[in-house]
């Protein structure tokens, strides 16, 4: 990792915590204050297609951005923060900068080799969290399009794996495939039947 003596603040942001299905996905983002960028928000808050754009000009502009993430098994085994700690450890741990502070969105923060901010909402206040929000929930949405295609029954493409009535429907119907959270009471509850 290439050490950097200017204070570098990374925003850290996870993304799947809710979902029934799929790995929990975390960003870390060290924005480049000589490049700001305009419309950054809560990921949530924005389109599919500006949150595409975004994403792109955030990889383009930022001095620093990695993924980290927390597979399906890793999810059943700890739970479903302690997953989503690792995951935005692992982010961190990917950058190619080391950065000096981290502000985290949430009230849980994980362990980091810099000091480190719980910032609740923090999503919707800084930017460089929104930034790693943005990166985070664009790389876990295209992901859950191609499980999509491996698994056609359940519509992961549309819900993207959350608990919607279309993909409660698809797990009564089908049970559960490969990428459920077993540890998830609506997948528990189906396998249990089974």
């Amino acid at each position: 990792m290439l050490q950097n003596p200017l204070n570098l603040v990374v925003g850290v942001d996870e993304v799947g915590r809710g979902p029934l299905a799929g790995p929990v996905v975390a960003a870390a983002v060290i924005l480049d204050e000589k490049q700001p960028i305009s419309g950054l928000m809560d990921s949530k808050k924005l389109t599919e297609k500006r949150r595409i754009a975004l994403a792109d000009i955030i990889k383009k502009q930022a001095l620093a951005w990695a993924l980290g993430r927390a597979e399906v098994a890793e999810i059943d085994e700890l739970n479903i923060l302690q997953a989503s700690l690792l995951a935005m450890q692992r982010a961190v741990d990917n950058l190619t900068v080391q950065p000096t502070h981290a502000l985290v969105d949430g009230k849980h923060c994980p362990h980091l080799p810099c000091s480190v901010e719980a910032i609740i909402k923090g999503d919707q206040t800084e930017p460089t969290i929104s930034a790693a929000s943005i990166i985070a929930k664009v790389a876990r949405d295209q992901e859950m399009c191609e499980w999509d295609k491996q698994y056609p029954n359940y519509g992961f493409a549309k819900h993207k794996g959350y608990p919607t009535k279309m993909h409660r429907t698809a797990l009564q119907q089908y049970g559960a495939c490969p990428i459920h959270r077993r540890s998830f009471a609506p997948v528990r509850n189906v396998l249990d039947r089974e």
